[in-house]
């Protein structure tokens, strides 16, 4: 059977490699899927597509800059129809040229997919220049997200990054800041209204009622609740524009901060799991 997009090939492939020992990721800086293995240095790079073609054969050969293991990988149709469906042989060879791996998906209709190697990355003649400092930004993007909140091969849809994830984390925090200072603040005004009842002071009652806790949370606090180093740079960047600045060295969340909070609540809860 046909797959209707690419994203398809990504769950099969993710549990291919999760069974050798890697641990995988969709979407990482545009790589379709991502994943390492303990006591590896190099990461494993994925590209999927539906069909073998030239854009995929180039998009491997750009990601050979950041990896020597990179896998191209398609869907594998049974029916043999077609001229490309009838050349692995030809596809695995000229991948092998290339230092690129091969990969086909068979979906089944009562089954699980079939995933099959046919070729394995191999040295690439020259060792691929200028890649270091993209390999870094690629590692430290893998390595700064919690888990695995993309699917491999989506295009047009809003990506779960670790930046977006480290602002999500800073929300959280800071609603939970606010909430718990709106519950002193109550718990505080109770205490001082029963006070003053025992004291037959209503008037004192009501200027101490008055009081009001500065609205708004500071930076450092938000640093310490949400574990995020840089914090304070997220707030003043303000990216996504979740933020607003009420005070001096103070800030509460915006309605569209409210709105993300709810629609990536699978990603906060996941984080708040892991802690």
């Amino acid at each position: 059977m046909a797959v209707k997009h690419e994203t398809e090939l990504y769950a099969p492939l993710k549990l291919f490699f999760e069974q050798q020992g890697y641990i995988v990721k969709g979407e990482v800086r545009t790589c379709d899927l991502v994943g390492m293995r303990e006591g590896e240095e190099q990461p494993l790079i994925v590209e999927l597509k539906k069909s073998f073609n030239l854009a995929l054969l180039l998009q491997g050969v750009e990601r050979l800059r950041l990896s020597p293991n990179v896998y191209l990988a398609v869907e594998r149709v049974r029916d043999k129809k077609g001229a490309v469906n009838q050349r692995w042989g030809e596809l695995s060879g000229l991948c092998r040229r290339l230092g690129l791996g091969l990969i086909t998906v068979v979906f089944y209709k009562t089954k699980a997919p079939l995933v099959e190697v046919l070729a394995e990355p191999e040295p690439p003649p020259a060792p691929a220049r200028g890649g270091a400092r993209r390999r870094e930004r690629l590692l430290y993007e893998f390595r700064e997200r919690s888990g695995d909140y993309n699917t491999g091969g989506s295009t047009r849809v809003k990506l779960v990054t670790a930046y977006r994830e480290k602002a999500l984390r800073v929300a959280l925090a800071l609603t939970a800041a606010e909430a718990d200072a709106a519950a002193a603040e109550l718990a505080a005004a109770a205490k001082r209204a029963a006070r003053a009842a025992a004291a037959q002071d209503t008037a004192g009652a009501d200027a101490a009622g008055g009081r009001a806790s500065a609205a708004g949370v500071t930076p450092a606090e938000l640093r310490r609740r949400s574990g995020v180093p840089t914090a304070a740079a997220i707030l003043q960047r303000n990216y996504y524009r979740w933020f607003t600045r009420v005070n001096r060295g103070r800030y509460t969340l915006t309605a569209a901060g409210r709105a993300a909070l709810l629609e990536y609540a699978a990603v906060t809860e996941a984080g708040a799991s892991r802690e």
